[in-house]
């Protein structure tokens, strides 16, 4: 029946996308404008600045680094282009060489960005500490997409089932388990899956390949109409590359039987002065036995293809074929008591038949118009089939004391859905400003979504939970931003969510389903006091969306229980080379109802608030040298309980990430960094501790036009940590009664590893 229904939904939409691209891509007519390019790769550039020099005009190039110059005042001579990056450049537009089409081209050289360059400006958007860049990847040591994450000021992630399951992640005095309160995408694809047999929200982002990701844009908070389910911590959007600069080829090697290959092929050849369209095929794999005593014997598999091209002059086409597969073995968490008393060492098991495997294949297509009016339509459509099969055991012998408490965590799942926005900027007299508006649909058909205990992967000893969900979303938000003086902007908006939740449960023979509605109204406001100090005020309300088998059994109450928050902070350039960003922020939750996978029951976590501080700092010591450092404070807790037993498990309270980068475009470049977490509760009255931790990373890369070497260093110092934590309640066969404590998985060792990619 979830087949036949997400189908039918995938028609629909597809009906809607092909109908629009049609209504208006028929009557477009084509303006006079220019393309900014890469003069070395002859790749198109986005959001590039244009500034007139003679008369009030500013503009950002769109996806294919066009400027539209229909809005160019008379008596306009010169204008500025820049893009942080690049070398500026003065364009005359008299010597500007137009084509029958009434566009021209300007390139510009790539360079090694600097702080000189950046200007506080009022924006709701993008900023320098919201958008990580491929340079910043590149200098990084990682191993796959989904630490990335880690790049996002205040944001912690911690593995803790043998490398294949999404990791856990913490940030702004959230433990947001899998993905419970951040939103995650990748080109407008949502990562999060709803009612996820393991949890609500988890986010798995090994599909995706570190080196075709272009740009992550992140905002902290449920400010954004755009951002729906799951945005109450904020939102984190990979970008992967339309344009693949070379064609590559990487191999790399490490400690603990660790390898990996990566390529990226331009199946179309490069012609005329820039590049108006590109098809390429990457594929990795990845193998690697781990650093735990039992091997894990961890293998993934991707591939993606991508189309990115210019139909018209109007029309942009965006077609993607994307896949992974992986399979690993787990060690999963150990007690204290069984590392203090020599029962198995600080990388060992108690149950060593742990692990899983998943996969993940999507497709996505996206048509961007440029109307007659000089408004942008995006039309996407997408569709995702799922696989998932986890073995875990985290009590031992606590509930089954003949054959252990091992679980199986089962799911088959297609995900079909679309997005649609509309983008305007105009003026009202004298006050610019800019409309968004947009519609988001997703339908998720999960099959035989279960939960079984297990012994050795191979016998099932008792069936927990068992059904089909069937959830569907559809949101529809508008945003009015406005301009009223140079130094101030304002957006308004509001955002409509409405959800459909139907659970079949094949044990109790038994349909549940619920319907619920939230309206999400959001005020920004920006200042700009000076060319050196910008002042933002955000607030916003959002939700907690919760599993289909918590919402039906809420009978619509609180199934989608309101998030109420509020940012008030700073953008401030000291000198020419030193940039700071504060925020004092609040987050009051009504509710945090969880769906415990491991246990398949609901706890209902009441209401709560968050009080914190973040600092951001960015210093260029020297030429190519750059300093940075986020610190962020945090004060969760829970409302209505005793102040002593108020503390919210496993949330973080004062993290920081910080490190010296030197960055060139050719020869030696690297990085030496460090994370820091301090301890934590564990428990609701703070008597179980979770320690914190200090890891320091490095990386060193030798690049030439042709080839690149690097040296990767995680945990240069050794450090023996854990990385994941947790007071679980659990007995071991020699045991007669249960002990609650700290279970770890203990974070990696001093690991090294040798790269070598050649570009051709």
């Amino acid at each position: 029946m979830g087949y036949r229904i997400t189908k039918y939904i995938f028609l629909f939409c597809t009906y809607f996308f092909l109908l629009a691209a049609y209504t208006f891509s028929s009557a477009q007519s084509t303006n006079k404008g220019i393309y900014i390019v890469n003069s070395n790769t002859k790749v198109p550039l986005q959001d590039v600045s244009v500034q007139c020099l003679d008369v009030p005009f500013h503009a950002i190039t769109d996806d294919n680094g066009f400027i539209d110059l229909k809005l160019l005042p008379k008596g306009a001579k010169k204008v500025l282009v820049s893009c942080i990056g690049y070398q500026l450049d003065t364009i005359a537009i008299a010597t500007l060489s137009f084509t029958k089409n009434n566009t021209a081209i300007v390139y510009l050289s790539p360079k090694v960005a600097s702080l000189q360059e950046i200007n506080v400006t009022t924006s709701s958007n993008k900023g320098i500490f919201k958008t990580i860049s491929n340079l910043d990847i590149h200098l990084r040591p990682i191993s796959n997409s989904q630490e990335i994450l880690r790049m996002v000021p205040g944001l912690f992630i911690g593995q803790h089932a043998g490398g294949g399951k999404a990791e856990q992640i913490f940030l702004r005095g959230f433990d947001l388990d899998h993905g419970t309160d951040i939103h995650i995408s990748v080109d407008g694809m949502p990562v999060n899956m709803v009612s996820h047999a393991h949890g609500q929200g988890y986010a798995d982002l090994h599909f995706a390949i570190p080196e075709l990701i272009d740009n992550v844009y992140f905002n902290k908070g449920p400010y954004y109409a755009d951002k729906g389910n799951f945005t109450t911590a904020g939102f984190v959007a990979f970008n992967t590359k339309d344009y693949l600069e070379n064609n590559f080829a990487k191999l790399e090697g490490g400690q603990f039987g660790t390898y990996r290959a990566v390529t990226g092929i331009n199946l179309l050849t490069t012609k005329g002065d820039r590049r108006n369209q590109s098809l390429y095929l990457a594929g990795e794999g990845f193998f690697s036995k781990g650093y735990f005593e039992s091997p894990q014997n961890f293998k993934r598999f991707n591939g993606l293809l991508k189309y990115h091209g210019s139909l018209n002059a109007n029309n942009t086409l965006t077609a993607m074929l994307s896949g992974f597969t992986s399979k690993w073995n787990a060690s999963g968490q150990i007690p204290d008591r069984a590392v203090a008393s020599g029962l198995v060492g600080f990388y060992g098991a108690i149950d060593n038949t742990e692990g899983g495997k998943t996969s993940r294949h999507n497709a996505q297509i996206t048509l961007q118009t440029k109307l007659a009016n000089n408004g942008i339509l995006r039309n996407q459509l997408y569709f995702s089939s799922y696989q998932f099969e986890l073995y875990s055991n985290f009590t031992f012998f606590k509930e089954d004391p003949v054959n252990g408490d091992q679980i199986r965590q089962k799911e088959s799942r297609n995900m079909v859905g679309y997005n649609g926005s509309y983008q305007k900027a105009f003026a009202i007299g004298n006050v610019k400003t800019e409309t968004k508006a947009g519609i988001q649909v997703r339908y998720d058909a999960i099959d035989n979504i279960e939960l079984t205990r297990t012994q050795n992967r191979t016998t099932n000893t008792a069936a927990l939970m068992l059904g089909d969900v069937n959830e569907w979303n559809t949101g529809a938000y508008f945003a009015q931003s406005f301009s009223f003086t140079k130094a101030l902007d304002v957006t308004a908006a509001l955002r409509a969510d409405y959800f459909t939740n139907r659970y079949q449960d094949q044990l109790a023979l038994q349909i549940l389903s619920s319907h619920s509605t939230i309206l999400s109204p959001k005020l920004n406001m920006n200042y700009r006091i000076n060319d050196k100090i910008q002042l933002y005020l955000y607030n916003g309300r959002g939700f907690h969306s919760n599993d289909t088998r918590v919402a039906v059994q809420q009978n619509g109450k609180k199934a989608l229980p309101p998030a109420y928050g509020t940012d008030l902070g700073g953008v401030c350039k000291l000198g020419k080379k030193l940039v700071l960003q504060t925020a004092f922020w609040y987050l009051w939750l009504d509710q945090e109802f969880v769906y415990v996978g491991d246990e398949g029951v609901v706890e209902a976590g009441g209401q709560t608030r968050r009080i914190g501080f973040d600092l951001s700092a960015r210093y260029e010591v020297a030429k190519n040298l750059f300093a940075d450092m986020d610190v962020s404070l945090a004060n969760p807790r829970a409302i209505g309980v005793a102040k002593a037993a108020s503390y919210l498990p496993l949330a973080p309270r004062f993290t920081s990430v910080g490190g010296l980068t030197y960055k060139k475009e050719q020869g030696w470049n690297g990085s030496l960094r460090y994370r820091f977490m301090s301890n934590r509760p564990a428990n609701e009255d703070n008597s179980v501790v979770a320690k914190g931790y200090m890891v320091v990373d490095a990386a060193i890369n030798y690049t030439q036009p042709k080839w690149e070497a690097g040296l990767f260093i995680q945990n240069l110092f050794n450090t023996q940590w854990k990385e994941t934590q947790f007071d679980t309640e659990s007995r071991l066969q020699t045991e007669t009664t249960p002990v609650s404590e700290i279970h770890f998985t203990p974070g990696t060792p001093f690991f090294a590893k040798l790269g070598f990619t050649v570009f051709f």
